[in-house]
Protein backbone atom coordinates (compact mmCIF):
# COMPACT_ATOMS: atom_id res chain seq x y z
CA UNK A 1 0.00 0.00 0.00
CA UNK A 2 1.29 3.43 -1.10
CA UNK A 3 1.25 6.24 1.95
CA UNK A 4 -1.10 8.37 -0.13
CA UNK A 5 -3.69 5.41 -0.03
CA UNK A 6 -3.24 5.03 3.35
CA UNK A 7 -3.93 9.12 3.82
CA UNK A 8 -6.87 8.26 1.77
CA UNK A 9 -7.79 5.46 3.98
CA UNK A 10 -7.71 7.55 7.00
CA UNK A 11 -9.13 10.34 6.00
CA UNK A 12 -12.42 8.59 5.10
CA UNK A 13 -12.07 7.27 9.14
CA UNK A 14 -10.90 10.80 10.56
CA UNK A 15 -15.45 11.76 10.43
CA UNK A 16 -17.16 10.46 13.77
CA UNK A 17 -20.15 9.53 11.66
CA UNK A 18 -17.83 7.56 8.73
CA UNK A 19 -15.75 5.85 11.59
CA UNK A 20 -19.17 4.93 13.00
CA UNK A 21 -20.71 3.12 9.99
CA UNK A 22 -17.43 1.79 9.29
CA UNK A 23 -17.39 -0.30 12.63
CA UNK A 24 -20.64 -1.03 12.38
CA UNK A 25 -20.68 -2.92 8.61
CA UNK A 26 -17.48 -4.73 10.23
CA UNK A 27 -19.96 -5.48 13.05
CA UNK A 28 -21.75 -7.41 10.46
CA UNK A 29 -19.70 -8.95 8.60
CA UNK A 30 -20.15 -11.42 6.00
CA UNK A 31 -23.19 -10.59 5.93
CA UNK A 32 -23.37 -6.48 5.41
CA UNK A 33 -25.57 -4.42 6.44
CA UNK A 34 -28.70 -2.09 4.05
CA UNK A 35 -27.62 1.26 3.57
CA UNK A 36 -30.74 2.52 5.11
CA UNK A 37 -30.17 -0.13 8.13
CA UNK A 38 -26.97 1.77 8.73
CA UNK A 39 -28.26 5.21 8.36
CA UNK A 40 -31.30 4.10 11.24
CA UNK A 41 -29.29 2.27 13.81
CA UNK A 42 -26.37 5.87 13.93
CA UNK A 43 -29.94 8.48 13.54
CA UNK A 44 -28.59 9.53 10.69
CA UNK A 45 -30.65 11.01 7.56
CA UNK A 46 -30.68 8.26 4.73
CA UNK A 47 -29.07 11.06 2.20
CA UNK A 48 -26.59 12.24 4.67
CA UNK A 49 -25.09 8.47 5.59
CA UNK A 50 -25.21 8.27 1.59
CA UNK A 51 -22.80 10.75 1.13
CA UNK A 52 -20.56 9.47 4.00
CA UNK A 53 -21.02 5.95 2.83
CA UNK A 54 -19.46 6.93 -0.59
CA UNK A 55 -16.74 8.48 1.17
CA UNK A 56 -15.77 4.79 3.10
CA UNK A 57 -16.41 3.29 -0.64
CA UNK A 58 -13.78 5.08 -2.42
CA UNK A 59 -11.64 4.58 0.28
CA UNK A 60 -12.22 0.79 -0.57
CA UNK A 61 -13.52 0.47 2.97
CA UNK A 62 -16.66 -0.84 1.95
CA UNK A 63 -18.41 -2.06 -1.06
CA UNK A 64 -22.26 -2.03 -2.22
CA UNK A 65 -24.12 -4.94 -3.86
CA UNK A 66 -27.74 -3.78 -5.01
CA UNK A 67 -30.36 -6.73 -3.51
CA UNK A 68 -33.30 -6.04 -4.82
CA UNK A 69 -34.61 -2.46 -3.69
CA UNK A 70 -31.39 -2.21 -1.05
CA UNK A 71 -28.15 -1.49 -1.01
CA UNK A 72 -26.36 -3.71 0.96
CA UNK A 73 -22.92 -2.34 2.76
CA UNK A 74 -19.97 -4.79 3.50
CA UNK A 75 -16.51 -4.16 5.01
CA UNK A 76 -13.68 -4.58 2.41
CA UNK A 77 -11.67 -7.02 4.46
CA UNK A 78 -8.64 -6.77 2.16
CA UNK A 79 -8.58 -3.27 2.70
CA UNK A 80 -8.62 -3.62 6.27
CA UNK A 81 -5.76 -6.25 6.18
CA UNK A 82 -4.02 -3.85 3.94
CA UNK A 83 -4.20 -0.68 6.15
CA UNK A 84 -2.99 -2.57 9.47
CA UNK A 85 0.02 -4.32 7.55
CA UNK A 86 0.75 -1.07 6.49
CA UNK A 87 1.01 0.51 10.01
CA UNK A 88 2.64 -2.37 11.26
CA UNK A 89 5.19 -3.42 8.48
CA UNK A 90 8.16 -2.40 9.99
CA UNK A 91 7.08 -2.74 13.46
CA UNK A 92 9.73 -4.06 15.80
CA UNK A 93 12.77 -3.77 14.41
CA UNK A 94 13.14 -7.43 13.37
CA UNK A 95 12.40 -8.36 17.24
CA UNK A 96 8.55 -10.24 16.54
CA UNK A 97 8.23 -10.73 20.48
CA UNK A 98 7.39 -7.81 20.16
CA UNK A 99 4.64 -7.40 18.20
CA UNK A 100 3.00 -10.38 20.01
CA UNK A 101 0.70 -8.08 21.90
CA UNK A 102 0.05 -6.71 18.74
CA UNK A 103 -0.78 -10.03 17.30
CA UNK A 104 -2.29 -10.95 20.39
CA UNK A 105 -4.81 -8.05 20.36
CA UNK A 106 -6.41 -9.58 16.90
CA UNK A 107 -6.99 -13.54 18.09
CA UNK A 108 -9.91 -12.79 20.40
CA UNK A 109 -12.26 -11.43 17.24
CA UNK A 110 -10.76 -13.41 15.20
CA UNK A 111 -10.68 -17.03 16.15
CA UNK A 112 -13.19 -19.59 14.32
CA UNK A 113 -15.92 -19.67 16.38
CA UNK A 114 -15.74 -23.05 17.62
CA UNK A 115 -12.50 -22.19 19.16
CA UNK A 116 -13.43 -18.92 20.65
CA UNK A 117 -14.78 -18.76 24.23
CA UNK A 118 -17.95 -16.56 24.26
CA UNK A 119 -18.57 -15.40 20.46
Amino acid sequence: MESSDAIDTFTALSQATRLDAFRLIMKHEPDGLPAGEVARRLGVPQNTMSTHLAVLSRAGLVAAERHSRSIIYRASIDRVREIASFLVNDCCGGRPELCEPLVAEFTPCCAPKENASGC
